[in-house]
């Protein structure tokens, strides 16, 4: 007896389908959004906890980490600011950064419109050799470069961070910016040379108000490179009046084998706290910068 194949097997309701299929999606991605907040927002939240808790509290390890059992108190903020040396770390660190990013910026942004937009031989090897530049290890460079901020008598000198900080920053950010350059259009050059303008004028009436948005992406990166910095600052800054955040405030509270657990954890929130909100606000411009100079054309 001849048996017919049988074809392939049709979905009674379709529709029903999709949304059941769509409904254990929803529940799979809210569950990997919960683990991630979890995961993420635990040690933010152990911080906060643990600034708002006395020393007898902290010291105490039957008591339940996450929670305050004996009250709030701010005691840990108001010795931060009144034994320590944390304003002058704060704003040196402020004053690091925004010459950096300064730095940063105009270096970045000159180099990789001219290695984008002014095609002379051997630019992309030379834009290549500056991505690869970034990739070099910092445990691998502060030793020489130690010497060199030796020689240059800028040891114990905050200075000696912002001539550092754009060794690592600008290689990046130029190398987002060559990618976003690249996206816009050949168009806009022609009909800013019909204008009259000169590359100056191009790149200043142009090209900068088009890449608004990557240019935001590096400044971002830039920020963070010269605000999070560790290795350098510890390698090069030892007195309190010269130190930034990320290396006095641990310094300072941090004697012998003594650990100030009160005192770190407010440091470390305070210290943490202009990145968040440079990256809350700014967030849409970061993504929008470094994705937009994926594509081409």
């Amino acid at each position: 007896m001849a048996t017919v194949a049988a074809g392939p097997r049709l979905v009674a309701n379709p529709i029903g389908w999709l949304k059941h299929e769509r409904r254990w999606a929803l529940v799979f991605s809210y569950f990997a959004l919960f683990v991630f907040m979890i995961f993420f927002l635990g040690p933010p939240y152990y911080m906060l906890v643990t600034s708002l808790k006395t020393n007898q509290e902290i010291a105490n390890l039957a008591t339940n980490p996450w929670i305050i059992a004996d009250g709030i108190t701010f005691e840990h903020y108001w010795k931060l600011f009144a034994e320590t040396g944390f304003l002058t770390f704060f704003k040196n660190t402020v004053i690091v950064t925004l010459a950096v990013v300064a730095i940063t910026m105009v270096v970045s942004i000159l180099a990789a419109y001219a290695l984008a937009r002014l095609k002379f031989w051997g630019a992309g090897i030379l834009a290549l050799g500056i991505f690869l530049t970034y990739l070099v290890p910092e445990t691998l460079l502060f030793i020489p470069l130690f010497k060199f901020i030796g020689w240059l008598g800028l040891l114990n000198n905050y200075v000696s961070l912002i001539v550092v900080y754009p060794t690592i920053s600008i290689p990046f950010c130029t190398w987002i910016m060559i990618g976003y350059f690249s996206s816009i259009p050949r168009e806009l050059d022609d009909a800013a040379l019909i204008d009259g303008c000169n590359h100056w004028q191009m790149l200043w009436l142009v090209f900068i108000p088009v890449a608004l948005p990557g240019i935001i992406a590096a400044t971002i990166f830039a920020f963070t490179v010269s605000w999070a910095g560790f290795i350098y600052p510890l390698a090069f800054l030892y007195s309190q009046d010269q130190q930034v955040l990320t290396v006095g405030t641990v310094t300072s509270l941090i004697r012998g084998d003594v650990f100030h657990w009160g005192g770190l954890m407010a440091g470390a929130l305070l210290a943490a706290a202009p990145p968040v909100l440079v990256y809350a606000f700014l967030m849409d411009y970061y993504i929008a910068g470094l994705t937009s100079g994926a594509t081409k054309g």
